[in-house]
């Protein structure tokens, strides 16, 4: 038997393994940063509407176009109000994070009994009473949140569901901001600003059972190849006599959930308007409401629920001021 006559990097990046799907179509967060101002919500929701193109002034101080016009592309997220309906807190013992109760709002809208099995009583103020007269003993705040499909323009009517850390300030500030959220709506600029930073969970478009070049970028084996082209042509050594995880074998492909780390927002509205093209986004149609304009590109397909989480790890320099955009492109994506 002969060799490998050369060496080559390996195609593929073990870095995400397993490729397996994901268990829901909702990303999951389980890490939440610490701030230091007052008391805020540490996330958000939205949905992904499409992508367009737009020119602003680079303000990047170490970019090569520092203070130049430059095309750029976007990300298009729409994103209705949340509705806070329950506050949820935690103790913490040796073992980690243990429910203590939750305090729910006393009548949630109609279309949460598609989601939930809703309570028949609503014990609202007794809950909360009972964190309050508990206060030390909790150790973080959290609230429940559900999306408003209604007010976008993504195909349903059941809410997504998620929960959101409530961060800064002590613990007793924390439970008076929660409270005074609990039953109401909270808009995007509650807890982003043009111009900052954000890091995206989601989960990624799905491409079926796939073989290893489309999956791995494998090389195609030459035309007098015995039994397979698209194939390992040694998948592994006599000893050890099994199948190492490090070869390239068919799958699962796409549909795994992902983060993208320091996504800047460049612009938020409340007019859909002003970014909606022409005949609107493919497999979207038009933004209604309220927007943001998110710099690059987010994983998922248009209509899927978007994440959005406070930096983990933010960049040390920040622009003070929001980019300035003297063009977004509302030219007709049809063809």
């Amino acid at each position: 038997m002969g060799h490998r006559k050369k060496s080559a990097p390996k195609r593929g990046s073990l870095a995400y393994l397993p490729r397996g799907r994901a268990k829901r179509p909702v990303g999951r967060i389980r890490f939440w940063p610490k701030v230091e101002e007052g008391p805020t919500l540490l996330g958000f929701m939205g949905y992904k509407a499409g992508m367009t193109q737009l020119i602003m002034v680079e303000d990047a101080p170490n970019s090569l176009n520092f203070g130049k016009e430059t095309a750029h592309p976007a990300t298009v997220l729409d994103v209705p109000p949340i509705i806070v309906f329950a506050i949820r807190t935690y103790t913490k013992d040796p073992y980690g994070l243990h429910t203590f109760t939750e305090a729910w709002m006393k009548n949630p809208p109609k279309d949460f009994d598609r989601a939930l099995v809703l309570p028949e009583e609503f014990s609202t103020e007794e809950k909360l009473t009972k964190i309050e007269d508990n206060i030390e003993e909790i150790a973080e705040i959290r609230i429940l949140a559900a999306t408003q499909p209604r007010l976008a323009a993504v195909p349903k009517k059941k809410p997504d569901i998620t929960e959101i850390k409530v961060d800064g300030g002590s613990i007793k500030e924390q439970f008076e901001y929660a409270k005074s959220l609990l039953g109401k709506n909270v808009s995007i600029t509650d807890v982003f600003k043009e111009g900052h930073f954000m890091d995206v969970v989601s989960i990624t478009k799905g491409k079926g059972f796939q073989g290893p070049v489309k999956r791995w970028g494998i090389k195609i084996l030459p035309r007098k190849s015995r039994k397979t082209k698209r194939g390992v042509a040694a998948i592994g050594p006599w000893k050890p006599a099994r199948v190492l995880y490090t070869v390239p074998r068919a799958g699962q492909m796409g549909y795994h959930q992902r983060t993208e780390y320091n996504k800047r927002i460049l612009k938020i509205g409340i007019d859909g308007k002003n970014v909606t093209p022409k005949g609107g986004f493919l497999n979207y149609g038009e933004v209604k409401g309220t927007y943001i304009l998110v710099d690059g590109s987010l994983p998922g397909p248009a209509k899927r629920l978007v994440r959005l989480r406070h930096p983990a790890r933010p960049p040390k320099k920040i622009a003070e001021a929001p980019p300035s955009i003297s063009y977004i492109s509302l030219e007709s994506m049809q063809k």
